[in-house]
Order: C-alpha cells, then sequence, then structure tokens
C-alpha cells in the first residue's frame, strides 16, 4: 500500500476572492496593507508566536476566514530565496495533515505568508507545557498516525519529493480534535526522483537531528524519518530530545540525550514485552500493549543510526496501523533481538560516558561553524522553548520560538 491509498486532499474553500485580485494581482497574494489590518497592524494582542525567522500573528480575512499570518524578520537571515521556496513548496502540498497555504506578500523588502488557522496549539505545548493534563495514549497515537501521514505524503506522494528538514514536536499543530497538521515549511527542500539525496547547509534542531545529515550535510528523507522518530520517543515517554534541566553545563549536548536513552531501553522493552519502563509514567499504564508494541517499534527503527536501516514513512504508517509485521518493519528481524548498537549505548551510559548520539553531536558542536555546511542561525537546541514553558500562545508555524542558537 503506498501513501497515496491513505492521503486525501485538503478540500477547504477559500472565502470569495479580495478586491486584490480583480486588480491582477494574482490568487492567494495579498497586500500588506491587508493583512496589517486582518492583524489589526501586526499588534501584540494578536501576536501567536515567534519563530527562527519571523513573528506570527493571527489574523481575520474580510471574508471571516481566520488565518495565521507570519511576518519574516528583517535581519531573518531568509532572504527572497528561501521565501519564495517556502511559498513555492507549501503551494503544491494538499493534504488533510499539513498546514496549508492560503496565500503570500511580496512588498519591497516586506514578506509575509499567510497559512490556515490551527487553533488548539502544538504537541510541544500539550505534552511539556506547564500545568497541561496528561495527554491520553489513543491521542498520542492518533497524532503519532497523523504526523507520520503528513511526511509520507511529502516524501512519497509529491512530485518532486519534498523533505521537510526540521520535524519536531513543536511543528506539529493540533486542531481541536488533536490531528496533528505538519507546519513549518520554511527549512523544506525539493528532491528529484533521480536523486537520492541534497548536500545542504544544515539547518534544523539538535536532538532531532539524523547524525549523518549533522555531521555532513547529507539529506534525505530518512533525514525526517529520524527526525519523526524522535518525535515518537517524546509522545512514547514524556521525555524531551535533551534533558538538561538543572545540570548547569552550558551545551545541553554534554547531558542525557532521548535517543541514546532509548535505544536499549527500546531493545529491552521488545524483547520482554515490558513496555512500562519506557511508557511516559504519567499514562500510569493506560495503554493498549499492541499498539504501544507498535509504537515503540516504530521509533526503534526510526532512530537507527545507519540512514539505509530506517524504514520509509509510508512502513511506519503501515506499521502504526497494523498492517504489517513488526519484523517486516525490522528487515526480518524480530523486535528486540537486534541489540549490537544498543549494547554499545548501554555500556556507555554503565561508564556515564556519553552515547554515540550525543559524541556525534558533540563533534558538531566543535566542528568550524564557518563551513559551508553549517547555517548558526538555523540550528537550534531541542530544549523547552520559551513560548510552551511559559504557557502561553504556541499555535504559530515556529522554528526556534525562543530557543538557544548556535
Amino acid at each position: 500500500m503506498t501513501s497515496g491509498a491513505y492521503s486525501s486532499p485538503h478540500g477547504a474553500s477559500l472565502p470569495p476572492p479580495p478586491p486584490h485580485e480583480a486588480l491582477g494581482l494574482g490568487k492567494g497574494t495579498f497586500s500588506y496593507e491587508e493583512l496589517a489590518a486582518a492583524t489589526g497592524n501586526f499588534s501584540a494582542a494578536n501576536l501567536l508566536g515567534q519563530g527562527g525567522f519571523g513573528y506570527v500573528h493571527k489574523g481575520v480575512l474580510p471574508g471571516g476566514r481566520v488565518v495565521a499570518v507570519k511576518r519574516l524578520k528583517s535581519d531573518s537571515g531568509q532572504g527572497e530565496r528561501e521565501f519564495q521556496a517556502e511559498v513555492d513548496i507549501i503551494s503544491r502540498v494538499h493534504q488533510r495533515h499539513l498546514v496549508s497555504l492560503v496565500g503570500h506578500c511580496i512588498a519591497g523588502a516586506r514578506r509575509v505568508v499567510v497559512y490556515q488557522f490551527v487553533p488548539n496549539k502544538t504537541l510541544e505545548f500539550h505534552l511539556h507545557g506547564k500545568g497541561q493534563p496528561v495527554m491520553e495514549w489513543s491521542t498520542r497515537l492518533r497524532i503519532a498516525l497523523g504526523s507520520a501521514k503528513g511526511l509520507a505524503y511529502l516524501h512519497e506522494d509529491c512530485h518532486p519529493r519534498i523533505i521537510h528538514r526540521d520535524i519536531k514536536s513543536a511543528n506539529i499543530l493540533l486542531d481541536n480534535n488533536f490531528e496533528a497538521k505538519v507546519a513549518d515549511f520554511g527549512l523544506a527542500k525539493l528532491t528529484s526522483d533521480n536523486n537520492t539525496h541534497v548536500s545542504t547547509r544544515v539547518m534544523g534542531t539538535f536532538g532531532y537531528l539524523a547524525p549523518e545529515y549533522a555531521s555532513s550535510g547529507k539529506l534525505t528523507d530518512k533525514s525526517d524519518v529520524f527526525s519523526y522518530g524522535v518525535m515518537l520517543l517524546e509522545l512514547l515517554t514524556g521525555r524531551r530530545p535533551i534533558d538538561d534541566a538543572g545540570s548547569g553545563t552550558a551545551h545541553p549536548f554534554l547531558d542525557d540525550s532521548l535517543v541514546d536513552w532509548a535505544r536499549p531501553a527500546l531493545s529491552r522493552a521488545l524483547a520482554d514485552g515490558d513496555y512500562d519502563s519506557v511508557a511516559d509514567p504519567r499514562l500510569r499504564g493506560n495503554y493498549d500493549p499492541v499498539e504501544m508494541a507498535r509504537m515503540v517499534a516504530s521509533a526503534a527503527a526510526a532512530v537507527r543510526h545507519s540512514a539505509k536501516k530506517r524504514p520509509k514513512m509510508s512502513q511506519i504508517v503501515r506499521a502504526l496501523e497494523g498492517d504489517i509485521s513488526l519484523e517486516d518493519l525490522n528487515e526480518g528481524v524480530r523486535p528486540g533481538q537486534s541489540m549490537a548498537f544498543g549494547t554499545a549505548v548501554a555500556a556507555s551510559y554503565k561508564a556515564k560516558a556519553p552515547g554515540p548520539y550525543t559524541s556525534d553531536m558533540e563533534r558538531i558542536r566543535q566542528a568550524p561553524m564557518a563551513s559551508p555546511v553549517y547555517s548558526g542561525a538555523a540550528v537550534e537546541f531541542g530544549r523547552p522553548s520559551t513560548i510552551a514553558s511559559e504557557g502561553s500562545f504556541c499555535d504559530d508555524l515556529s522554528a526556534a520560538k525562543g530557543q538557544p542558537q548556535l
């Protein structure tokens, strides 16, 4: 079964054409004045959040449609090339689990993107925000499956294929039914079907970055799979990708990495069928063990060190839905039986030494940032974002949202 078997076009209709279309400015093109009026002149009261490239405001169009208006910072580092890439990419994406584009604006040096408004904040907020109720298991599974379908559509149903590059819990928006929508395509890359990878500047969030992408700039769809796997670990465990709480260290690379902790833990859980050791303790055992096994196996496969051995997103969708055996997901190996890499991680924990993933990220941190494969302004840490940790608005199409940057 291909991802096309479960994907469905986004069918929301736009409101009546605004006056600018009658002036020949083109469908989906707004004037800056229209967007200023829609957002109360980009007022603080309508500010949803601040991303790595700009500010996101809530706006109401003349027809009554509520939208998210992303206004780029003048010093954001996202020039016309990145802006046009974002618009071009989103304009060709139509799937229920992907945030859809409403329009854009180019007015001199000003650049604005208008998205559909997703009202229920982010996965990061609901998992890690202070005072939030415990997310039920069925909701976690629904979010995992929805975001997997959205990514599978980008990788396998779009031509050319689209690689997101910054999958993380802060970029999974939720509607009022807790249906997931993958957001923030500002870092996305197009790749032709003839190219297996793209060499590019490293952009994204540490804690989620695939090791081969972070070290060399070699970008494939399997880079997204790794980042998705880290997000699955968050859903499973309730932990953040990098836990530096109270450590007092200057760099989170030196603290506990969720990936290094999870690799041996997931293998043990799959081998003995005891999932309480990896499940979010706040669930108090309230989960379906069969569904838990599927998610644990999917996460373990997605965060493999070798990109070639990670599954496709469509395979993860089928695994989460129970349409393929977990052995198929693991290339015929019974889940929990392949402990080669996990053994190295477990040994490092006993010795209180950094695990392989943490070591990879530490080497990258120490690499010369003048290297052309790095983009310091766009590489962030997978730590608590200011907005989510404070419990205020985080409905934005976020990138950093206050996270420390290299």
